[in-house]
């Protein structure tokens, strides 16, 4: 399966920064990535943080490893978690 990756910063309510990739379906609208980069903060008790295309871009285009894909089946993205999550 190829997927998009969009890089994601977002401010945290206490300070700091959350670095996480949203990763989709490569032809997933980017509102829906907005969308499900809000369920991900929202489940991290974060919900209400800004969360724009510039906080959330575009990354590149990448083969889904077995669990990307499986989650993506489940749920409709996977996040990779990278800093301050």
């Amino acid at each position: 399966m190829q997927c998009a990756v969009y890089d994601t910063y977002v401010k945290k309510k206490e300070g700091g920064l959350m670095h996480f990739d949203v990763i989709v379906p490569k032809t997933t609208h980017p509102d829906t990535v907005l969308t499900f980069g809000r369920q991900y903060l929202a489940s991290k008790g974060q919900a209400g943080q800004e969360l724009t295309t510039e906080e959330c871009s575009f990354c590149h285009i990448e083969q889904a490893t077995p669990e990307v894909e499986a989650a993506i089946q489940q749920e409709g993205f996977f996040i990779l978690e990278m800093q301050g999550c």
